[in-house]
């Protein structure tokens, strides 16, 4: 799986697949949705937070770009245009339901104040492991709802994908001066405020994953059976960076930034991701 945010990401495959695609070849259109599907989906399920919104904009995003298809001059590389597409329909999208719901750092952290506390023995934890993760990773997840949306993209870009400065200004239209101003922005804005409350980030904080779960469990926020966030993965989100090594230093800021870096990059997005691509009627017809 070539990772499209990497330095070494062969962009000549896709051209050739866009060759023939706008020619009419069908299965090299699909297999040109494929190789970006799972990475406009795992942003999308960041920028979101909720599974069935992040496979809409997944749909959406392929469907504004394959009708575009045609128009694509190549004066930029192909993933550089599809993912401005993509950046410039998650800034201007209607708002979704997390976002609607989480307002800002002190209400959400407040919000999970509320939860309420159990205390589980050494049997509980580990029978509750899975749910343990998937509340962690929900959690933190939503922190970076508090976040504006340009924040949010350039935090989960930078800091999460690992994207190089200069392609990610290139995506998100700015300087890559600016790109690391406002990413640096939005680690300390969030960083700020896990800081004050997480207990993952300061061990001072009395607010624990493994104590609030069965809260979020009671409250249906987690249901065991079906995981949302801790599902269909193999790989972590410090894994695709392609990096040798991440140097994590023995301080705080780092300590925040490898939760991050520890959320699952899901591998599979639902199959009928694909099939409402190719079987929305403009398409359809286009195609025709």
């Amino acid at each position: 799986m070539d990772n499209p945010f990497s330095i070494h990401y062969p962009d000549q495959v896709d051209s050739e697949l866009i060759k023939l695609a706008v020619n009419g070849d069908k299965k090299a259109l699909e297999n040109l949705i494929l190789r970006h599907q799972v990475f406009v989906y795992n942003l999308s399920l960041k920028m979101s937070h909720n599974t069935d919104d992040a496979q809409d904009l997944t749909q959406e995003v392929f469907i504004k770009a394959i009708t575009a298809l045609g128009k694509f001059e190549q004066k930029s590389s192909f993933r550089t245009w599809l993912y401005r597409i993509t950046v410039n329909h998650f800034l201007n999208t209607r708002k979704r339901k997390s976002e609607l719901h989480i307002k800002d750092f002190e209400s959400y952290f407040s919000s999970i104040e509320r939860m309420p506390v159990y205390e589980l023995n050494a049997a509980e934890e580990n029978e509750l492991k899975e749910s343990i993760d998937e509340l962690r990773i929900r959690c933190t997840a939503g922190m970076l709802m508090c976040l504006d949306r340009e924040q949010r993209l350039i935090y989960i870009l930078g800091e999460m994908f690992r994207i190089d400065h200069t392609l990610g200004s290139e995506i998100i239209g700015i300087t890559p001066g600016n790109f690391r101003v406002r990413l640096m922005r939005a680690r300390n804005d969030l960083y700020s405020w896990m800081n004050k409350r997480c207990g993952l980030v300061n061990l001072t904080n009395p607010c624990r994953c493994s104590k609030k779960t069965k809260g979020y469990i009671e409250a249906g926020f987690v249901d065991p059976e079906n995981l949302q966030f801790n599902a269909r993965y193999r790989q972590k989100m410090y894994e695709l960076s392609q990096q040798e090594a991440i140097a994590i230093e023995n301080t705080i800021e780092d300590l925040h930034g490898q939760i991050f870096l520890d959320h699952p990059f899901q591998l599979s997005a639902s199959p009928k991701v694909l099939d409402g691509i190719l079987n929305n009627e403009l398409l359809r017809s286009i195609l025709h």
